[in-house]
């Protein structure tokens, strides 16, 4: 995939970038798998904000993704679409019963392909199957963490894994992060990278684009005052009063650890991202 840029004729032209879309081939989504997305604005149902920076954005509908593929036998590309609520692009499948789905759509697939969900199939882009039929050192994604929930891990544009090793009844997966972590052999993956590879180099340009994706403006907690946020207050610009960066609720904001000691994840994990 390219991106497409612009000649500089607005300030917000200027250096902004689009996706050319050569991959995707389907342009209206299937009436079936798509249901209303409403909106909350970040808020909870007591009007409470939850969530910052959140609020407007273009009307969509949500795409109804089948993450377990557990309808087994021969499924054929109807075409790539784009998604409004991810980075991946979608594909629509139909099954030889008449049944569509969507799924996230790997690197290469094309209309009219044949995609296979189950044990002992070929090692090619789209087959979905058990981690223990997959060779060691094949790039896979949509990984499952527990056998029949769906796939969890390795779903955004452009990511994928690699198989590294299998042993004692589970496998180590290298993940996009350089996290080595335990997955079981009985859960599912899809092979492939997902699809989209060059979303991160897209330039939005403009402030406008980031509201038409729902996201408000963000201010900065320097310019509060010291009512509002720990960083506020002070003559200027004042690099003082603080001992650190802080969350506007006084936590540390940086290389600050959240992830529990005795989290159920922790002992899956061979090798943290970090190298240690």
């Amino acid at each position: 995939m390219a991106t497409i840029k612009y000649k500089p004729t607005t300030p917000g032209r200027r250096g902004m970038t689009v996706a050319s879309f050569e991959e995707v081939t389907k342009y209206t989504p299937e009436k079936s798998l798509i249901v209303i997305k409403k909106k909350h604005a970040g808020r909870n149902n007591n009007g409470k904000i939850t969530v910052r920076h959140h609020g407007g954005g273009n009307k969509v509908k949500y795409r109804i993704v089948d993450f377990k593929r557990q309808n087994g036998g021969a499924a054929t590309v109807v075409g790539v679409e784009y998604d409004p609520n991810r980075s991946a692009y979608i594909a629509l499948l139909q099954y030889e019963d008449g049944t569509k789905s969507y799924i996230i759509a790997p690197v290469g697939i094309k209309p009219g392909d044949v995609l296979y969900s189950g044990e002992k199939i070929d090692i090619k882009p789209g087959n979905t199957l058990p981690i223990s039929d997959i060779p060691v050192g094949t790039i896979i994604h949509n990984i499952e963490l527990y056998p029949g929930k769906g796939a969890q891990l390795v779903r955004t544009a452009g990511a994928q894994a690699q198989l590294m090793a299998k042993e004692n009844g589970t496998a180590q997966v290298r993940l996009p992060s350089g996290e080595v972590r335990r997955v079981r052999l009985d859960c599912k993956a899809t092979i492939g990278q997902v699809s989209n590879i060059e979303h991160d180099t897209v330039k939005l340009g403009k402030a406008g684009r980031k509201r038409h994706m729902g996201v408000r403006p963000t201010v900065r907690g320097s310019v509060m005052n010291p009512c509002d946020h720990p960083h506020g207050g002070g003559e200027g610009k004042s690099p003082v009063g603080h001992p650190g960066p802080l969350t506007p609720w006084g936590k540390p904001a940086l290389g600050y650890k959240t992830r529990k000691k005795n989290a159920r994840t922790e002992k899956n994990i061979v090798r943290h991202r970090n190298g240690k």
